[in-house]
């Protein structure tokens, strides 16, 4: 069976690069069978307005019209054969709702993908990295609470600096040793405050941090969604 089209609604480039780039070089271990050549993956169709278009409204907090723009790069993936979206940005998710219901083709929930993950690994106690307007949101306390999940959010002055950091610098492809250590610095805090895992909650901060240089080990929300969007459209439900 031919696995489903999948459909990127992007917003900022370096994440939704990543989430591509995961779906089209993971894919293939699953897909390969005596009939393929080894480098399979599902068809898959992005679209996206300038960034500045998101951060105008954004900046406004016209949430509305954030969720307007989602809505209009579901419905020309729609058109041209997804048959689900995942959004490779986890601070457009808070504008999900007002669209969700009268979206063209279903969602894949950026920070399910993420608790679900969590809950599997045992962890309890998840520290929430992203933007400002994501950390200070119910995005993810919603999917953890359903998880039975605790969380722990950064101070207000580390949210501003982490915002800083990622719109100063992750967006624009910028990245600094000193910024690295930053972000470390405030994933030791929290893991003294007794979190075991930390979410990586703005798609741009896995190309900085892991496993392998955090004091908590990662969820990576953009690679994890890439990997829930593979195996929907292999399932093809």
């Amino acid at each position: 069976m031919k696995p489903l089209h999948i459909g990127i609604v992007a917003c900022s480039a370096e994440g939704a690069a990543l989430c591509y780039r995961t779906i089209c070089t993971e894919a293939p271990r699953l897909m390969m069978g005596p009939s393929t050549s080894g480098h399979g993956h599902p068809e898959v169709t992005m679209h996206t307005p300038s960034f500045d278009d998101y951060m105008a409204l954004i900046y406004k907090g016209d949430w509305r019209g954030v969720a307007s723009l989602m809505l209009a790069s579901a419905e020309k993936l729609a058109r041209v054969g997804a048959d689900f979206v995942i959004c490779p940005d986890n601070t457009i998710h808070q504008a999900l709702p007002f669209i969700e219901n009268i979206s063209p083709i279903p969602w894949l929930h950026i920070a399910e993908s993420v608790a679900s993950e969590a809950a599997t690994r045992g962890f309890q106690r998840i520290a929430i990295t992203g933007t400002r307007w994501l950390t200070d949101s119910e995005v993810y306390p919603q999917k953890f609470a359903a998880h039975g999940l605790e969380y722990l959010r950064p101070t207000i002055a580390e949210r501003d600096e982490i915002n800083r950091l990622i719109m100063d610098e992750l967006v624009r492809g910028i990245f600094k040793p000193e910024s690295v250590a930053y972000f470390q610095q405030v994933i030791a805090r929290l893991k003294g405050e007794g979190c075991d895992a930390v979410v990586l909650g703005c798609t741009e901060i896995p190309l900085i941090l892991s496993d392998a240089n955090s004091a908590l080990p990662t969820l990576d929300s953009t690679r994890l969604l890439a990997r829930a969007a593979i195996r929907r459209a292999i399932e093809g439900q």
